[in-house]
């Protein structure tokens, strides 16, 4: 997954799943592509309900 994907997801901005991202909330990135950082679906999906923001 990417930051618009994890955006979809959560039901915020590409913008604030980017600032999740620089603030070290996320999980750890799978990759990195030239697209950018991207994520296993699974750990997201977790982390998302471990965080209450799912």
């Amino acid at each position: 997954m990417g930051q618009t994907e994890i955006a979809d997801l959560l039901g915020v901005s590409r913008q604030r799943a980017q600032q999740l991202y620089k603030d070290g909330a996320l999980p750890p990135v799978y990759d990195t592509l030239a697209m950018g950082p991207v994520w296993l679906k699974a750990d997201i999906e977790k982390w998302a309900r471990e965080t209450g923001r799912i």
